[in-house]
């Protein structure tokens, strides 16, 4: 079966993917939502130029899509109809844990395309799910947190010890809840490892942020 990734670009979209194509379903193309300029990822303000060589990497084509809070879902409902149509998919792979407003939405939005939804890592234990995705390989660093972490915590690559030191402190070690967002880096579904633009730390919001160089 040919599916489409939701992909944010992190480690619990990735490790999703890895985990359906174990299954035997086909990674066939990326879908990422843009914020309205384009130019970075919504959730994980990640550019789109590294997503791009992400995709290159897994060797699929990405579709980027801008998109505001307001339109999201309209917006995301429709490209979901152009992917199927071009791209002859049966499914859409999440990497949600176990959100069940997230799923609903995600079980919605494929519904109204005629899709399937598959979440591979549906209701797995959060610190035992990070020691998965570390032993199976996935290095990823952290790109953004809230100010309970903080801007210290930005720029790290996920380790076991990390997760462990985030959990003892009360923060999912998942990041679940959206405490921290990841950049997967490199991968067993990459071809090399991702070249990454310089960056600087960033407070906005009460929201850290890595800020990539080419944005500026």
């Amino acid at each position: 079966m040919r599916v489409l990734s939701s992909w944010s670009g992190g480690k619990d979209s990735c490790f999703a993917l890895m985990k359906a194509a174990e299954q035997g379903l086909k990674p066939t193309v990326l879908l990422n939502m843009m914020n309205e300029n384009g130019k970075v990822s919504r959730s994980h303000g990640i550019p789109f130029s590294v997503l791009e060589q992400q995709a290159k990497q897994i060797g699929v084509p990405l579709v980027a899509v801008p998109a505001s809070w307001n339109d999201y879902e309209k917006n995301y409902i429709a490209i979901l109809h152009d992917i199927k149509k071009q791209y002859e998919i049966e499914g859409v792979v999440f990497g949600d844990i176990d959100l069940e407003p997230h799923r609903e939405w995600e079980e919605k939005v494929c519904n109204a395309a005629e899709l399937k939804a598959f979440l591979p890592l549906w209701q797995q234990d959060r610190i035992d799910l990070v020691f998965q995705m570390i032993d199976a390989g996935i290095e990823t660093m952290i790109v953004s947190c809230n100010l309970e972490m903080g801007e210290a915590y930005l720029g790290k690559i996920i380790t076991k010890e990390l997760a462990l030191d985030l959990q003892q402190k009360g923060i999912d070690a998942c990041g679940e809840n959206g405490e921290y967002h990841t950049l997967v880096i490199n991968c067993p579904l990459f071809k090399e490892k991702i070249n990454l633009p310089k960056y600087h730390k960033q407070t906005y919001e009460k929201y850290c942020f890595i800020v990539w160089q080419e944005n500026k």
